[in-house]
């Protein structure tokens, strides 16, 4: 029999995030958690100097896993305590919006798609991004190897999944960019069974969850897992329509109040990242400590995925690549109706305090950029374990 790997964490995740920023948030167990860390965040990082942590929390997209391995890292390495930070990690779920716990109060930091924060803008959240984490999009489009689609225009008169709520504009603009005509869009499940049965042509991806559950699936011919080559990829970073993804936002007013704070958190959780690069298996550990419902293997390709996601980071790690902030701005406003007409001006970023934190750590001698980061081989598992 064929095994399929258990259903995709991220994207369920992006289906709460994709909310686009309207609907409250739900999970009053993790609010009310986040609203007791928060209201000790207006405190200065040192705790005043008498020795106490200053509080800080912060909200996940979803469970913990690999994609957010950087934060655990800075945890349970101490990096963050050596900051004088008393971190708390709010776990994720299906009705929690971060963009919107941040907000409303719930949490002092919370990491989201830039689309997605910029619609919550538009409805009046008054969010920031003050640290972008992740320098390019994880989002693929993936195909079998013999359909013969290699490029967006043999989209033309197939059938595309996609997830929707919010996560196909990278699709649609590249369809629009490209001319494609006759292509059927269809809703696609959070996993890849559709792709796997071929009732897709197309299927969308992340390429470190959904694409890896492909390949900790079995060919039912050969009885061995899929490889690469069973596939074609489209990465909307080639296309150029491609949208920043995880990165890190507060309110304005937290902004504006607790400079030192965040550049004390930016510099914690920058370690954390650096630690990740160059000790992933370590990372990987810090990860199923903290329970994860995905496997080993599976947080490993996750790791190794996700760190190329981040790294290199030219400009240092967490500060804005103007290049990509336009490009998300224009895709975003040419294809989300939210933002139809928005006027989307470089200050919903602010990098200063991503680049005083790199600039902190630079001094130290910590390698910043990444520039000779490279993904290493991970062997995966059949369903990931």
């Amino acid at each position: 029999m064929t095994a399929r790997s258990r259903s995709l964490a991220p994207a369920v995740a992006l289906l709460a995030a994709a909310a686009l920023g309207v609907a409250a948030c739900g999970g009053s167990d993790d609010t009310t958690s986040a609203d007791d860390a928060a209201s000790g965040g207006a405190t200065e990082a040192g705790g005043g100097g008498d020795g106490e942590l200053t509080p800080v929390s912060l909200q996940l997209q979803w469970f913990a896993q690999a994609q957010f391995a950087g934060y655990y890292a800075a945890l349970e390495e101490g990096f963050y305590e050596e900051e004088g930070l008393d971190v708390e990690i709010i776990e994720g779920a299906v009705d929690i919006v971060p963009q919107q716990v941040v907000a409303t109060g719930g949490a002092d930091f919370g990491i989201a798609w830039v689309p997605k924060a910029l619609v919550s803008n538009t409805e009046g959240a008054g969010l920031v991004n003050v640290g972008q984490v992740f320098q390019r999009s994880g989002t693929l489009m993936v195909s079998w190897a013999d359909s013969g689609i290699t490029s967006p225009a043999d989209w033309a008169g197939r059938t595309v999944g996609n997830w929707g709520f919010g996560n196909e504009y990278e699709l649609t603009a590249a369809i629009e960019q490209e001319g494609v005509e006759d292509v059927e869009l269809v809703a696609q499940n959070f996993d890849m069974e559709g792709l796997l049965s071929r009732d897709l042509d197309a299927a969308e991806a992340m390429i470190y969850n959904e694409y890896a559950q492909l390949l900790e699936a079995v060919d039912p011919e050969t009885g061995e897992l899929y490889q690469p080559e069973d596939f074609t990829v489209i990465d909307f970073n080639d296309v150029g329509t491609a949208m920043l993804q995880d990165s890190l936002w507060v309110t304005e007013d937290y902004a504006a109040e607790n400079g030192e704070t965040i550049e004390a958190f930016l510099r914690g959780t920058f370690r954390g990242w650096i630690f990740c690069r160059d000790n992933p298996d370590a990372c990987v550990e810090h990860v199923l400590a903290a329970g994860p419902t995905l496997g080993t293997s599976h947080q490993a390709w996750q790791m190794n995925e996700v760190n190329a996601l981040v790294w290199p980071s030219p400009e240092g790690i967490g500060v804005m690549d103007q290049a990509q902030w336009q490009q998300t701005v224009e895709v975003a406003t040419s294809q989300i109706p939210e933002l139809e007409g928005a006027e989307v001006d470089d200050s919903a970023y602010d990098s200063s305090f991503a680049e005083n934190a790199v600039a902190a750590l630079e001094e130290e001698g910590l390698d910043v950029t990444g520039e000779g980061f490279e993904k290493s081989e991970v062997e995966l598992e059949e369903g990931g374990v």
